[in-house]
């Protein structure tokens, strides 16, 4: 393992996925826009798509559906399982890492940090998509929305607590662009830096965090602040 340099004060360091560390509206888009398809419905514009992630795919294709009506929990199944294979195929098609975000990565890495993913987004697509992009193997943990159980995904404070114990325990802090990932944060007791070029669900004043970026090329100089 690398020296440690002690200017950063956290042993990990774990970050959100959709909004934080990948651009992904495009491949949440579409798949959203092709369960719509599937059951008649108009899709979203490429502008509405980003104001409806945050909470997982079926809190996305929920929100989409409401917008339209909504439907009852019967006929939303079929739509949510046809999102669901849909993605599994189409997840890493236009997702790519932020600028900065591996410029960041390497940097933590190489002060002997360990870094991990904790996301609402099934485990296996999060796994899928970073080994597709070259990226799963930079991370001592990845955490997704299902890995801890029915109601233990964010906002509970539970995939955060796992994530520090897969990656051997210490001071964590966490990376995010939304309510959940702040409340989380805050459930878990860890500091939390708010990613204002993401997904924002709520005004970044009232997102706010023990830090903000406005770019993953900010991230190094806000965690040695903290």
């Amino acid at each position: 393992m690398p020296e440690r340099i002690h200017d950063i004060p956290f042993d990990i360091v774990a970050f959100d996925l959709d909004g934080t560390l990948l651009d992904s509206s495009r491949d949440l888009g579409n798949a959203v826009n092709h369960a719509l398809a599937s059951g008649g419905f108009a899709p979203v514009p490429a502008e509405g798509i980003e104001s409806l992630i945050g909470g997982g795919a079926k809190l996305m294709l929920k929100r989409a559906l409401d917008s339209q009506g909504g439907v009852s929990a019967e006929d939303f199944r079929p739509l949510y399982q046809s999102l669901l294979a849909y993605y599994a195929e189409n997840n890493a098609v236009h997702s790519r890492p932020y600028p900065g975000a591996l410029a960041a990565l390497d940097e933590l890495a190489a002060r002997g940090i360990n870094l991990a993913i904790v996301t609402n987004k099934f485990e296996s697509f999060a796994t899928s998509i970073l080994h597709q992009l070259g990226l799963s193997s930079r991370f001592s943990a990845i955490i997704g929305g299902d890995t801890m159980g029915k109601g233990r995904a964010k906002p509970q404070p539970d995939p955060i607590f796992e994530a520090i114990s897969r990656c051997g325990g210490g001071r964590c802090v966490f990376i995010g662009d939304s309510s959940y990932d702040k409340a989380a944060a805050r459930a878990a007791n860890v500091p939390f830096i708010a990613a204002s070029y993401g997904y924002c669900d709520v005004a970044i004043e009232e997102l706010g965090g023990d830090g903000v970026i406005a770019g993953l090329n900010e991230l190094i100089c806000v965690l040695e602040s903290l």
